[in-house]
């Protein structure tokens, strides 16, 4: 009867923050589920994400519904996982930023962390000084009563997985833990070269830590050259107010969230990607674009680091509108040609078969010792 159990396939349950857009996050915890065929547990679930993100057998579950607004929204999610009826499982896959509160009664438990909450640690006072004078003393007031519950909330974790080595580093600094790292997956197959187009692409949420007024100025200095902006704005916010408030030039066009399908059309008729966000976790950008043998431009900073190559795969530069400028317009389609091959070669290094191998190394144990109990 023990071995019975010992053979029997893990039972894996996911549980991430929300599924309702698709980003790094969701796109790691959709390979997860489908690779280990785990049942995903999430708040504000749109079921067509699975679908548009390219797995539409993952079965997901919404724990919740919770407001749009911040930070009303960030503790609803604490509550939603710490209080959560979710069936017994042989091991649990935290993911994301509140899911974590789910940990001290969930066990056995990994928790895959992109980042330690920012605003808590390396943004605080960035964050802060964005604000007005009411907001910032509400947001300081937010963040020193809900950083020890979720400091307590992390306690309860068994085994740490960083995104990258960027991200171990502000585990071991913030919260005293030592992590694994395993890169995040791109399943580097679904993607294309097509030609090296007439626009430079940017791919990310249009959130305080990407910088993308930092792309508005790199692209006013270049009116000959063309930005395409994909992601839509943080949960809550209207995309009109955002792109308003950024004063775009007229040659950097906003798609907003764009489906699967769509965003690999883009990589494979883009001239290159453009990459800014402050001390980037990782970034999957970066790398689904090399995987379409097209070439970054990044900033020298955090997990670009860990992924462009310079003057292999990209370039790495000063987070300058001047530098980065600079080196959009010296990247000549036959230079940007030339580097396809190394960029497919580099992405493959991130393939998504890495991902879920190394993964299923670290949960068998954990899920054997529950199944053999």
């Amino acid at each position: 009867m023990a071995g019975d159990r010992i053979r029997r396939p893990m039972r894996i349950a996911v549980l991430h923050d929300h599924m309702s857009f698709i980003g790094g996050g969701e796109r790691v915890v959709l390979t997860l589920a489908s690779a280990f065929d785990a049942d995903l547990y999430v708040t504000d679930l749109d079921q067509s994400l699975p679908e548009r993100a390219g797995m539409p057998a993952v079965r997901a579950t919404e724990i919740a519904r919770v407001p749009q607004k911040a930070p009303m929204r960030q503790n609803a999610q604490a509550r939603a996982f710490r209080d959560a009826s979710i069936p017994d499982h042989d091991v649990y896959v935290l993911s994301g930023n509140w899911a974590v509160f789910a940990a001290p009664r969930l066990r056995p438990n990994l928790w895959y962390c992109h980042t330690p909450v920012r605003v808590f640690y390396d943004l605080r006072d960035s964050v802060l000084g964005s604000l007005s004078p009411v907001r910032r003393a509400a947001a300081r007031r937010w963040i020193e009563r809900r950083r020890p519950e979720y400091e307590a909330a992390v306690e309860g974790v068994d085994t740490i997985v960083a995104n990258s080595r960027n991200v171990s580093g502000r585990i071991r600094q913030f919260l005293g833990r030592t992590s694994e790292v395993v890169y995040p997956p791109v399943d580097t197959a679904r993607y294309r070269f097509v030609r090296v187009g007439d626009f430079w692409l940017s791919v990310n949420r249009l959130s305080h830590e990407k910088r993308i007024g930092l792309q508005m100025e790199v692209f006013r200095r270049l009116p000959r050259e063309r930005l395409v902006v994909a992601g839509g704005p943080q949960v809550g916010v209207r995309m009109e107010r955002v792109v308003r408030s950024l004063d775009p030039p007229r040659n950097v066009e906003f798609l907003g969230e764009v489906d699967d399908a769509k965003l690999r059309d883009l990589y494979a008729t883009c001239r290159g990607l453009i990459a800014t966000s402050q001390d980037e976790d990782f970034g999957l950008g970066p790398v689904e674009a090399m995987a379409s043998g097209k070439a970054v431009v990044a900033v020298d900073e955090g997990g670009y680091r860990e992924s462009v190559v310079h003057r292999t795969t990209g370039w790495l530069q000063p987070a300058t509108p001047e530098r980065l400028a600079a080196c959009v317009a010296e990247a000549t389609p036959d230079a940007l040609a030339a580097m396809r091959g190394a960029c497919e070669a580099r992405a493959r290094q991130f393939d998504a078969r890495r991902f879920v191998d190394r993964m299923r190394e670290l949960l068998e144990p954990m899920a054997g010792k529950t199944r053999a109990a």
